[in-house]
Protein backbone atom coordinates (compact mmCIF):
# COMPACT_ATOMS: atom_id res chain seq x y z
CA UNK A 1 0.00 0.00 0.00
CA UNK A 2 1.08 3.42 -0.80
CA UNK A 3 2.03 5.31 2.38
CA UNK A 4 -0.24 7.74 2.03
CA UNK A 5 -3.10 5.40 1.45
CA UNK A 6 -3.12 4.66 5.41
CA UNK A 7 -4.88 8.58 5.46
CA UNK A 8 -6.92 8.38 2.30
CA UNK A 9 -8.43 4.91 4.61
CA UNK A 10 -8.51 6.53 7.60
CA UNK A 11 -10.63 9.32 6.05
CA UNK A 12 -12.99 6.91 4.76
CA UNK A 13 -13.62 5.53 8.09
CA UNK A 14 -14.05 8.61 10.02
CA UNK A 15 -14.74 11.27 7.26
CA UNK A 16 -14.89 13.81 10.24
CA UNK A 17 -11.13 13.54 10.19
CA UNK A 18 -10.76 15.37 6.62
CA UNK A 19 -9.59 18.37 8.37
CA UNK A 20 -7.09 17.24 9.83
CA UNK A 21 -4.98 15.09 7.09
CA UNK A 22 -2.50 18.02 6.07
CA UNK A 23 -1.48 17.57 9.97
CA UNK A 24 -1.67 13.93 10.14
CA UNK A 25 1.06 13.47 7.93
CA UNK A 26 3.36 16.08 8.83
CA UNK A 27 2.99 14.21 11.95
CA UNK A 28 4.24 11.36 10.19
CA UNK A 29 6.96 12.90 8.17
CA UNK A 30 8.48 14.93 11.20
CA UNK A 31 8.84 11.57 13.68
CA UNK A 32 10.01 9.62 9.82
CA UNK A 33 13.02 11.77 9.72
CA UNK A 34 13.57 11.68 13.05
CA UNK A 35 13.73 7.87 12.96
CA UNK A 36 15.74 8.08 9.97
CA UNK A 37 18.65 10.04 11.92
CA UNK A 38 19.03 8.27 14.46
CA UNK A 39 16.10 10.31 16.32
CA UNK A 40 13.61 8.43 18.76
CA UNK A 41 9.92 9.73 19.99
CA UNK A 42 9.09 10.65 23.44
CA UNK A 43 5.27 11.16 23.85
CA UNK A 44 3.64 11.94 27.06
CA UNK A 45 -0.11 12.85 28.57
CA UNK A 46 -1.82 12.64 31.39
CA UNK A 47 -5.19 9.99 32.31
CA UNK A 48 -6.67 8.60 29.27
CA UNK A 49 -3.80 10.68 27.25
CA UNK A 50 -1.29 9.05 29.31
CA UNK A 51 -2.60 5.72 28.62
CA UNK A 52 -2.95 6.49 24.94
CA UNK A 53 1.25 7.51 25.10
CA UNK A 54 2.02 3.59 26.38
CA UNK A 55 -0.48 2.61 23.47
CA UNK A 56 1.85 4.57 20.88
CA UNK A 57 4.88 3.30 22.50
CA UNK A 58 3.58 -0.10 22.33
CA UNK A 59 2.83 -0.15 18.29
CA UNK A 60 5.91 1.21 17.82
CA UNK A 61 8.30 -0.98 19.79
CA UNK A 62 7.17 -4.22 18.43
CA UNK A 63 5.17 -5.41 15.20
CA UNK A 64 2.04 -3.99 14.66
CA UNK A 65 0.02 -4.71 11.26
CA UNK A 66 3.08 -6.17 9.64
CA UNK A 67 5.61 -8.67 10.02
CA UNK A 68 9.45 -7.40 10.83
CA UNK A 69 12.05 -9.50 11.03
CA UNK A 70 15.59 -8.81 11.88
CA UNK A 71 18.52 -8.35 9.14
CA UNK A 72 19.91 -11.44 8.24
CA UNK A 73 23.15 -9.36 9.72
CA UNK A 74 21.62 -8.74 13.25
CA UNK A 75 20.29 -12.58 13.29
CA UNK A 76 24.08 -13.85 12.80
CA UNK A 77 25.71 -11.18 15.45
CA UNK A 78 22.79 -12.91 17.74
CA UNK A 79 23.57 -16.44 17.20
CA UNK A 80 27.49 -15.55 17.49
CA UNK A 81 26.70 -13.20 20.68
CA UNK A 82 24.84 -16.33 22.40
CA UNK A 83 25.39 -20.06 21.41
CA UNK A 84 22.79 -21.39 24.31
CA UNK A 85 20.34 -18.09 23.44
CA UNK A 86 21.14 -17.14 19.90
CA UNK A 87 18.47 -19.14 17.92
CA UNK A 88 16.07 -17.98 20.21
CA UNK A 89 16.57 -14.16 20.15
CA UNK A 90 17.04 -14.61 16.37
CA UNK A 91 13.92 -16.24 15.92
CA UNK A 92 11.52 -14.15 18.14
CA UNK A 93 12.97 -10.73 18.43
CA UNK A 94 11.62 -8.29 15.90
CA UNK A 95 12.64 -4.75 14.84
CA UNK A 96 11.54 -1.65 16.55
CA UNK A 97 10.94 1.81 16.14
CA UNK A 98 12.49 3.78 18.97
CA UNK A 99 9.76 5.34 21.30
CA UNK A 100 9.69 6.26 25.08
CA UNK A 101 6.57 7.07 27.07
CA UNK A 102 7.42 10.00 29.92
CA UNK A 103 4.60 8.98 31.67
CA UNK A 104 5.43 5.43 33.13
CA UNK A 105 8.83 5.77 35.66
CA UNK A 106 7.32 5.73 38.83
CA UNK A 107 10.58 6.13 40.84
CA UNK A 108 11.43 8.90 38.72
CA UNK A 109 8.39 10.67 38.32
CA UNK A 110 7.72 10.30 42.33
CA UNK A 111 11.16 11.22 43.23
CA UNK A 112 11.25 14.33 41.15
CA UNK A 113 7.64 15.58 42.51
CA UNK A 114 8.55 15.02 46.12
CA UNK A 115 11.86 16.73 44.92
CA UNK A 116 11.29 19.13 42.69
CA UNK A 117 8.00 20.65 40.55
CA UNK A 118 5.64 18.06 40.44
CA UNK A 119 4.27 19.62 36.88
CA UNK A 120 7.89 19.70 35.25
CA UNK A 121 7.69 15.68 35.39
CA UNK A 122 7.59 15.23 31.81
CA UNK A 123 9.87 18.08 31.38
CA UNK A 124 12.07 16.83 33.34
CA UNK A 125 12.94 13.64 31.34
CA UNK A 126 12.71 15.46 27.61
CA UNK A 127 15.89 17.14 29.38
CA UNK A 128 17.28 13.76 30.31
CA UNK A 129 15.93 11.75 26.78
CA UNK A 130 15.58 14.79 24.05
CA UNK A 131 18.19 16.09 21.50
CA UNK A 132 17.71 17.86 18.22
CA UNK A 133 17.21 14.47 16.51
CA UNK A 134 14.08 13.57 18.44
CA UNK A 135 10.64 14.53 18.37
CA UNK A 136 7.91 15.03 21.45
CA UNK A 137 4.33 13.90 21.27
CA UNK A 138 2.46 15.66 23.78
CA UNK A 139 -1.34 14.20 24.28
CA UNK A 140 -3.92 16.78 25.70
CA UNK A 141 -7.71 16.76 24.91
CA UNK A 142 -8.07 20.42 26.47
CA UNK A 143 -4.87 21.18 24.98
CA UNK A 144 -3.67 23.46 28.07
CA UNK A 145 -2.16 20.33 30.35
CA UNK A 146 0.82 22.44 31.98
CA UNK A 147 2.80 19.49 32.33
CA UNK A 148 2.64 18.69 28.86
CA UNK A 149 2.80 22.20 27.89
CA UNK A 150 6.13 22.57 30.02
CA UNK A 151 7.69 19.31 28.30
CA UNK A 152 6.55 21.16 24.90
CA UNK A 153 8.55 24.05 25.86
CA UNK A 154 11.64 22.50 26.68
CA UNK A 155 11.77 20.37 23.85
CA UNK A 156 11.96 23.20 21.43
CA UNK A 157 14.08 24.87 23.73
CA UNK A 158 16.31 21.58 22.97
CA UNK A 159 15.70 22.33 18.86
CA UNK A 160 13.42 18.94 19.26
CA UNK A 161 10.33 19.05 16.59
CA UNK A 162 7.04 19.12 18.42
CA UNK A 163 3.74 17.03 17.41
CA UNK A 164 0.22 18.21 19.78
CA UNK A 165 -2.81 16.15 19.85
CA UNK A 166 -5.83 17.72 21.07
CA UNK A 167 -9.43 18.65 20.26
CA UNK A 168 -11.07 20.91 17.74
CA UNK A 169 -9.92 23.86 20.36
CA UNK A 170 -6.15 23.59 20.45
CA UNK A 171 -5.70 25.24 23.47
CA UNK A 172 -1.88 26.36 24.22
CA UNK A 173 -0.52 23.01 21.79
CA UNK A 174 -2.09 24.45 18.70
CA UNK A 175 0.16 27.90 19.32
CA UNK A 176 2.95 25.63 20.62
CA UNK A 177 4.02 22.91 18.64
CA UNK A 178 5.53 22.56 15.38
CA UNK A 179 2.38 20.12 14.43
CA UNK A 180 -0.83 20.20 15.97
CA UNK A 181 -3.93 17.61 15.20
CA UNK A 182 -6.42 18.83 16.68
CA UNK A 183 -9.25 16.31 16.32
CA UNK A 184 -12.69 17.83 15.34
CA UNK A 185 -14.57 17.05 19.13
CA UNK A 186 -14.95 19.18 22.57
CA UNK A 187 -15.92 16.59 25.10
CA UNK A 188 -12.85 14.67 26.64
CA UNK A 189 -14.18 11.08 25.79
CA UNK A 190 -14.94 11.94 22.23
CA UNK A 191 -11.98 13.39 21.48
CA UNK A 192 -9.76 10.61 23.10
CA UNK A 193 -12.54 8.18 20.74
CA UNK A 194 -10.65 10.14 17.52
CA UNK A 195 -6.94 10.37 18.63
CA UNK A 196 -7.01 6.47 18.97
CA UNK A 197 -7.65 5.84 14.81
CA UNK A 198 -5.03 9.12 13.76
CA UNK A 199 -2.36 7.95 16.53
CA UNK A 200 -2.98 4.11 14.61
CA UNK A 201 -3.06 5.03 11.35
CA UNK A 202 0.73 6.90 12.14
CA UNK A 203 1.95 3.65 13.31
CA UNK A 204 1.04 1.77 10.62
CA UNK A 205 2.45 4.54 8.05
CA UNK A 206 5.60 4.23 9.96
CA UNK A 207 5.70 0.90 10.19
CA UNK A 208 5.47 0.39 6.53
CA UNK A 209 7.92 3.02 6.22
CA UNK A 210 10.82 1.04 7.89
CA UNK A 211 9.40 -2.41 7.61
CA UNK A 212 7.43 -2.86 4.33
Amino acid sequence: MNIYNHIAQLIKRYPVLQGCESEIWSAFTNIRDSFRTGGMLLVCGNGGSGADSEHIVGELMKEFAIKRPLSDEMKEKLKNASLENGELLAEHLQGGLPAVTLTSNIALSTAFANDAVPELVFAQQVCGYGDDKSVLMGISTSGNSKNVIYAVETAKALGMKTVGMTGEKGGGLKELCDVCICVPAVATPNIQELHLPVYHTICMMLEEEFFG
